[in-house]
């Protein structure tokens, strides 16, 4: 009885008479794959870069910041390219170091009180 069973259902096939439908079916599965790897990994991205650019555009004198390399500083001028930043206080002189932008890892918020 379950032989004959399953001979009908394995001899009865569904496969699409047209190569296309099989084709298109094929295609709309990953459909969805493409559709979450956009919006877990593509546009957080996006949005991290976009949000960095704000932050380097928004630098200004004054600014307490981190760098990509871990050092801390204070912006002492901000050009096109570049940024100045104490990184040090001396006795006498304090210790400047030129970074480019695309160093400053983020701008750190200094709690009053």
């Amino acid at each position: 009885m379950w032989s004959d069973a399953l001979a009908q259902t394995a001899g009865g096939s569904t496969t699409p008479s047209d190569p296309r439908v099989g084709m298109l079916l094929t295609l709309l599965q990953f459909v969805p794959i493409f559709v979450i790897l956009y919006f877990f990994l593509i546009r957080p991205q996006q949005q991290q870069k976009k949000k960095q650019e704000q932050m380097i555009r928004a630098l200004k004198k004054g600014d307490r910041v981190l760098t990509t390399g871990g050092m801390y500083g204070t912006v002492l001028g901000v050009d096109d390219t570049k940024v100045v930043l104490r990184i040090a206080e001396g006795q006498k002189e304090d210790v400047k170091a030129e970074f480019v932008k695309s160093a400053i890892l983020q701008v750190l918020v200094e709690n009053a009180g």
